[in-house]
């Protein structure tokens, strides 16, 4: 059974940003440095992108290795 994009979504989050969302991390790169904060923003794009052109099953697979990796 493969998991939601909307919940993998909620997971990598997680797992990447800890208790916030991407574009709370994006506000607090960018007061931290306009140039650093214009690569957040890419870089959340890509993320935003990966999970809406990547099948469920694939993303179920990544989070598993990721989990996976983060847990060792």
């Amino acid at each position: 059974m493969s998991i939601s994009k909307q919940e993998a979504k909620q997971k990598l989050e997680r797992l990447i940003f800890y208790d916030e969302s991407s574009s709370e991390w994006v506000q607090d790169v960018w007061d931290m440095s306009p140039t650093l904060g214009e690569g957040a923003a890419k870089l959340v794009e890509a993320f935003d992108s990966l999970i809406d052109y990547c099948p469920e099953a694939q993303l179920e697979k990544m989070l598993q290795t990721l989990y996976k990796d983060h847990l060792e």
